[in-house]
């Protein structure tokens, strides 16, 4: 089955946005989604106990059904800072084998594409010495990364892809988002010299959508089946 990561030249890129719209917009073809954050610092507490906004926000996009929050967040920590530090603060510890365990759990579901939203940026810790970098090149995924269209987005851009590419990942694509709702100071520029220069395609522009309603910007990505060509190495 296809695998996508979803990765963000930094916190705010507006990745869980994009990774929504990317499964409303398979769903169109009737590709059957499954969806997993993995770890999501930043929690509310509920009868159900804690719940992510983020992974909320993935469940509810993906069409696959019978499968349960905490399959799709295995790992829910309540503090929003960095992932490995909440962990200690909770007293757990994380680890690339962990994750590995839960994803192979939820991918027992019938599905034909699972795509997995990162924390952060691409090199968010997990331990000491492991980060979602080591995740992802150990579940051999496909990565897609979130650029958010702000100042200074060439250089988070360019950085970012070439850790992918430097960790043996293979960078499939990207998508632009602008998360605020005035564009960055000559976007259209920025944009084409990152079309220019990124070793992957564009996978659409997500314009601000101040209503944080994925399902609307699913139209601005590339066509289902043209997605999953890219996504399967077809």
């Amino acid at each position: 089955m296809t695998c996508v990561f979803v990765t963000g030249t930094d916190t705010d890129a507006g990745k869980t946005m994009a990774a929504a719209a990317l499964l409303y917009r398979l769903a169109e073809s009737a590709v059957k989604t499954l969806a997993m954050k993995p770890v999501a610092a930043g929690a509310v507490a509920t009868a159900n106990g804690l719940r992510n906004s983020d992974a909320l926000q993935l469940e509810l996009a993906m069409n696959a059904r019978n499968v349960t929050y905490a399959e799709v967040n295995p790992i829910c920590l309540a503090a929003p800072i960095a992932p490995h530090i909440a962990a200690e603060q909770a007293g757990i510890k994380l680890s690339v084998a962990e994750l590995l365990r839960h994803q192979q759990r939820l991918a027992q579901h019938p599905h034909d594409l699972l795509l997995i939203e990162g924390a952060g940026g691409w090199l968010v810790p997990l331990n000491e010495v492991e980060t979602l970098a080591d995740y992802a090149v150990a579940a051999r995924v496909k990565v897609v990364m979130v650029v958010g269209l702000k100042l200074g987005c060439i250089n988070h851009a360019l950085l970012t892809a070439a850790a992918i590419q430097q960790s043996g990942a293979e960078l499939v694509g990207w998508i632009g988002n602008q998360p605020q709702a005035l564009a960055m100071p000559h976007q259209h520029e920025n944009l084409a010299y990152l079309q220019a220069r990124l070793p992957a395609p564009c996978l659409g522009v997500l314009p601000f959508e101040p209503s944080a309603d994925s399902a609307k910007l699913a139209s601005y990505l590339l066509e289902s089946q043209a997605l999953m060509s890219l996504f399967a190495g077809n």
